[in-house]
């Protein structure tokens, strides 16, 4: 007689720890093997927008760029974007130097050599200087009138990092040094080898390093399709710009 099939998680499990174990080595190597802090940064950077990429959907994508409004605002290079890419175009997109209108943009991460006070608040800053930029919504039309603009979402932030500088890890001393400042709060992280945290159902949760990355990515993934799709653009705003004289 047939026996039901058994449930044996074990094996996905461990196929996602492996993963996980695949991009703290290729980290380390970069380490090892690249003497200028600034390239290994942003050979880093690659690495983390290599698992990125691989783990969402195609209807988004991530990219390191700047974010730009229709009121001439710019942000900072942001390390790592996650931004819509079926309805929105890349614009001024020059070897690297990426502008992406802010309307477009679902989360923004910085990727960092470790967890540290200072790299938090350096990740919080930058998401401050996403999350000011103005960004407009339009009515979409259809074949009985049209769909009211829809309402802009809280664009997500993190950081990324292979570990955490503190001897508890993520413990008492890193949550006391999270930034506190509305436009700065980090929504989420990970660092590999301490684990990952997120403040996605309302309050902080930290989780273990073992499986971390990809409890990270699945996390983040949920988070992203409870946003639902970005709201549609004025790109007569836009055109104005274009159109006005210094």
């Amino acid at each position: 007689m047939n026996q039901p099939p058994q449930d044996d998680t074990a094996w996905l499990r461990d196929a996602f720890v492996a993963v996980q174990e695949e991009l703290a080595l290729k980290i380390r190597r970069a380490a090892q093997s690249i003497a200028h802090s600034g390239a290994q940064g942003s050979v880093n950077e690659d690495h983390w927008i290599e698992v990125f990429r691989s783990y969402l959907p195609d209807r988004y994508k991530v990219e390191t760029a700047f974010v730009i409004d229709s009121a001439g605002g710019r942000s900072d290079q942001i390390d790592i974007i996650i931004f819509d890419r079926h309805f929105t175009p890349t614009l001024l997109d020059q070897q690297r130097h990426r502008y992406i209108p802010a309307e477009a943009v679902y989360a923004v991460f910085e990727s960092k050599p470790h967890f540290d006070k200072n790299y938090l608040e350096y990740a919080g800053q930058k998401a401050a200087s996403v999350r000011k930029l103005k960004r407009t919504s339009v009515p979409i039309a259809h074949a009985g009138g049209a769909y009211p603009a829809k309402p802009v979402f809280p664009i997500v932030a993190g950081l990324v990092a292979p570990r955490s500088s503190w001897a508890d890890g993520l413990g008492a001393t890193f949550q006391k040094n999270l930034p506190d400042v509305p436009e700065e709060l980090l929504d989420c992280g990970c660092a590999l080898e301490h684990g990952m945290f997120d403040t996605f159902d309302g309050s902080l949760q930290i989780y273990p390093s073992e499986g971390a990355l990809i409890r990270f990515l699945f996390r983040v993934l949920s988070k992203l399709q409870s946003l639902g799709t970005v709201p549609a653009i004025d790109w007569a705003a836009y055109a104005a710009v274009v159109n006005s004289k210094p």
